[in-house]
């Protein structure tokens, strides 16, 4: 593709985006726009996957202009979000409160919230695997979040992260936990076998996904580690969660820090495989990603790849308990803290 093409697609997208924006007035619509451009799936998030069809010599010019574009509609949804924060302030300052009036709501006891009951659990089905809890900062350098993990610069797979910088290029919140993989690799004597649950952070928001949401990753690497390791973990795992009879499939996938990679099925839940809405009546329910880890990613972390070998894979605890809750519609409802919706778990 002919870079003058791309930018001109992305400068009408950019335009589109701006006569939408002034169209929507509170923070949850704007948000819902900025996604529709920004998120995962977004017009200018898929647009910028093609960078990889430009000639070599003119991506680095094409990704400087997506980034622009990119901080250009972060900084016009800040501005409209403060606007729209402004609007209801002047609109809370003309409503007249008691402030002497009672509570209506009586004070309970304290709980579990249901994404740390469903985090616990996982913690625990691999801890009595063998498995070690590994943590890391939530604040991440560029260096572990994507190059350690084989990003190289204006890869397209850093897209997929949408990424919250804190410093461009150096310092951001870390969009999943396995910095804490390298982290490990590079401070840990082999055998290592771990895993880090964490909060993570990309952009997005609509009701399948959240701007935090909670992970957890694993990780394991010796000598003569096999992908069938992974998938004999794996299906103990996934059977102890949702029970003996579930079936699980794997789908070759990418993920630049593992390789082969694989997407995680598993067979839907609620309708056995025979289809539902749930399952958008293919049987089926993504539920997770893995691999064996990349050579390149073992030696940059000085570990040996002829000698050793090892496995990562991630899964959303959110999409978990959604899942082990059933008719829990909108991930939103873990974060908004109804306490009618969250005294309604225990473990």
């Amino acid at each position: 593709m002919e870079p003058k093409d791309i930018i001109a697609q992305l400068s009408a997208l950019k335009e589109q985006f701006e006569s939408g924006l002034v169209q929507v007035t509170d923070e949850q619509a704007i948000r819902a726009h900025q996604a529709a451009f920004l998120g995962a799936k977004g017009a200018v998030t898929t647009l910028s996957r093609m960078i990889k069809d430009v000639p070599p010599e003119a991506r680095p010019e094409v990704g400087r202009v997506f980034n622009a574009a990119k901080k250009e509609i972060s900084a016009a949804v800040a501005a409209a979000i403060e606007q729209s924060r402004l609007a209801r302030e002047q609109q809370d300052l003309t409503q007249h409160v008691d402030l002497t009036l009672p509570g209506r709501i009586p004070q309970g006891i304290g709980q579990l919230h249901p994404l740390t009951i469903v985090m616990y659990d996982i913690v625990d089905i691999f801890t009595a695997m063998g498995f070690d809890v590994a943590t890391g900062p939530e604040i991440e350098t560029d260096y572990y979040n994507f190059e350690a993990l084989n990003f190289p610069p204006l890869h397209p797979a850093r897209d997929m992260q949408d990424t919250l910088f804190i410093k461009e290029g150096h310092t951001l919140l870390r969009t999943h936990t396995s910095p804490v993989q390298i982290r490990t690799m590079l401070s840990r004597p082999l055998p290592i076998q771990i895993i880090a649950p964490g909060a993570v952070y990309r952009r997005d928001d609509d009701p399948t996904h959240s701007p935090m949401f909670v992970q957890i990753e694993g990780l394991l690497v010796d000598q003569g580690v096999s992908f069938g390791h992974l998938k004999g973990v794996l299906e103990a795992f996934l059977n102890e969660v949702f029970g003996e009879d579930v079936a699980l499939r794997l789908r070759p996938s990418f993920f630049p820090f593992t390789e082969p990679s694989a997407e995680v099925d598993i067979q839907c839940i609620s309708c056995r495989g025979s289809g539902c809405r749930l399952c958008s009546q293919t049987g089926w329910l993504e539920i997770l990603g893995c691999g064996m880890v990349d050579p390149n990613v073992l030696e940059g972390v000085g570990i040996d790849p002829e000698r050793y070998t090892g496995f990562a894979f991630g899964l959303g605890i959110d999409r978990i308990a959604m899942l082990r809750y059933e008719g829990i519609t909108s991930i939103k409802l873990f974060y908004e803290n109804d306490p009618r919706f969250l005294s309604c778990f225990t473990r």
